[in-house]
């Protein structure tokens, strides 16, 4: 994995690593808080933490069709694919283009989930495709990855909100079936959840993306790792190197599980 000056100018993270090493730096020494001043920040983060709202509360709902939920949770690959391609759970069918699934192999060890298909993914039926798409390759490649045999990549839901709005949460649940069913056939090593709508599918847990971040969640027993999603990056530069920073530690994850699993 490159780490050098160059490489980073290259994924235009540089300048920012290098603005955050000159902080540090010139950041002054300070002393351990009085002990007041440490219940005051105690206090202040249970705080915060009692504005996430509870799991139970933006977990996706139980679908209103268990039977439907039951029928997918036994397809296959192509027979998952056709079923998604016919689907009307929910009104973003009425003007898609085509029901955008996934890509990459259907073993691979790294899943990468998003919100959901923007213009250019319903137009070419390719997730993460155009300037979202080539960033997000960018930044596989800061970390040694691409898209293909070893990561697969989907969304949320399969179909496209109109004006690239992010998905309900009917939508997710409408959706849900699939990719529970994508992420048990091709049962991952690690899943990277691209945005704050991805990781509160995975995790329940509507909080913001900041408390999200640089931690290791789980899935049905899988390690998840929360990033920003590339298309807020594009808007966002300064937060591409925290972005880089969380890659780095699902890969340093993934290099344990791999260990663990020898």
């Amino acid at each position: 994995m490159r780490l050098d000056k160059d490489f980073l100018t290259e994924l235009e993270l540089w300048p920012h690593f290098e603005m955050r090493r000159m902080a540090a730096r010139a950041e002054p020494v300070t002393h351990s808080p009085a002990p007041a001043a440490r219940v005051a920040r105690v206090a202040s983060v249970v705080k915060a933490e009692k504005k996430a709202t509870p799991a139970a509360a933006i977990a996706v709902q139980v679908t209103a069709d268990p039977a439907r939920a039951l029928r997918i949770a036994g397809l296959e690959w192509q027979a998952l694919a056709a079923d998604a391609a016919t689907c009307k759970a929910c009104a973003l069918c009425q003007q898609r283009r085509q029901v955008v699934v996934g890509v990459g192999a259907q073993t691979a060890p790294w899943l990468f989930i998003g919100e959901g298909p923007g213009a250019e993914e319903d137009e070419s039926g390719e997730p993460f495709v155009g300037q979202s798409g080539k960033l997000l390759d960018a930044m596989l490649k800061a970390v040694g990855l691409q898209r293909g045999t070893e990561v697969a990549i989907t969304n949320v839901v399969k179909c496209r909100p109109p004006g690239n709005r992010t998905p309900t949460l009917d939508e997710a649940a409408a959706c849900a079936p699939y990719l529970d069913r994508q992420i048990a056939l091709q049962q991952p090593k690690l899943i990277v959840a691209l945005g704050k709508t991805a990781i509160t599918r995975l995790t329940g847990v509507d909080a913001p993306m900041a408390s999200l971040r640089g931690q290791v969640h789980q899935y049905q027993g899988i390690p998840v790792v929360a990033t920003y999603h590339p298309s807020y990056l594009l808007h966002k530069l300064p937060e591409k190197l925290k972005a880089w920073e969380d890659l780095l530690l699902a890969k340093s994850e993934m290099e344990k599980t791999l260990a663990g699993a020898a």
